[in-house]
């Protein structure tokens, strides 16, 4: 494979290594970045430095998560830089300025919607995550249990445990030599999806309680405004998994979480289970992501959010029941 062989010999030349991926990251980003980053240490000797914003605590238990940068200094030029699991180059937030300043840049992504913004860009949207596409890029026989470990924790996040429509064969057996690298399947699913912490449970059930149905049953949607942020004392992560609970509500083809950032600044989560395109829908709003998990940033009041995607998502709908082949694509 082409791209492998460049990357193998990108790494092995360069001096200097840095690594980073998207603003807010979820467990694809932190396994891929971290993956990668514990690769190159254990058997290259040169420099690799990691920039990730603030790592959620349920990821703290992959090794490599003391190193990694969140102030984003100044630093010489890197030989080579990877953004990994990010579709677009906005999205590297403050590691913009390493992938620009970099003498080789790579892009490793399975976003469809990559604009292609490195030097190399390796987009492949039929990997269900981009950990997945890197256990593809790599040599297997470098690997060892903590690499092995934090891309598997991707793989588990971007399928949710396996479950989405993007797992594969593929995906399956991949996941299966990770595992024998020593990787405890339980630790990472049950101690960085499922477990929760009381707080976390409790705005999990609010938000279950509050959830609206719309369009005949086929959405459901909650919103976490500042206030209630404010009062229970919200970290960014307590919301995690949120979405995934209310898109299994039967009956619903989307599922819409609106969170409040700013005043009138709401980011948005979407899912959906067989055939909408939720990416299309985000794109319009300046976000993207996959077909069936995407998100986006929306200003305007919570009712202005909420219309201005219902219309889009009632659209969808529209388009599905004229053209009933495309539903289970």
């Amino acid at each position: 494979m082409t791209d492998k062989n460049e990357i193998m010999s990108a790494i092995a030349n360069a001096g200097r290594i840095g690594i980073a991926g998207h603003i807010h990251p979820d467990g694809d980003c932190i396994g891929s970045c971290l993956g990668l980053y514990n690769y190159i240490t254990a058997n290259y000797s040169c420099r690799c430095d990691v920039y990730l914003e603030e790592i959620p605590q349920c990821f703290r238990c992959i090794a490599g998560c003391d190193v990694v940068n969140s102030s984003y200094p100044d630093a010489e030029p890197y030989d080579v830089f990877f953004a990994l699991d990010c579709g677009d180059i906005d999205r590297l937030g403050k590691a913009e300025k390493y992938l620009k300043n970099a003498v080789l840049s790579f892009c490793i992504d399975h976003h469809g919607t990559n604009t292609g913004y490195a030097d190399r860009n390796i987009i492949k949207p039929d990997a269900a995550a981009c950990a997945e596409l890197l256990y593809d890029l790599l040599e297997p026989e470098k690997f060892n249990h903590d690499s092995a470990e934090a891309l598997y924790l991707g793989i588990v996040h971007d399928t949710g445990v396996f479950k989405h429509s993007n797992t594969t064969r593929h995906t399956m057996e991949t996941a299966g030599k990770l595992l024998e690298y020593g990787v405890s399947s339980s630790k990472i699913i049950d101690g960085t999806f499922y477990e929760k912490t009381y707080l976390q449970n409790q705005i999990l059930g609010r938000c279950l309680m509050e959830s609206i149905l719309m369009l005949d049953g086929k959405v459901i949607i909650s919103a976490v405004n500042r206030k209630v942020q404010a009062l229970y004392g919200l970290e960014p992560s307590d919301t995690e998994g949120i979405i995934d609970q209310l898109r299994v509500t039967k009956g619903v083809e989307v599922a819409v979480l609106i969170k409040e950032m700013n005043p009138q600044v709401w980011r948005v989560s979407m899912r959906s289970c067989e055939y909408v395109d939720v990416a299309s829908i985000c794109s319009k709003f300046g976000g993207g992501g996959h077909v069936r998990a995407s998100g986006c940033v929306i200003n305007g009041s919570m009712h202005d959010v909420i219309n201005a995607l219902t219309k889009e998502i009632d659209l969808k709908l529209a388009s599905a029941r004229e053209c009933p082949d495309t539903n289970n694509l």
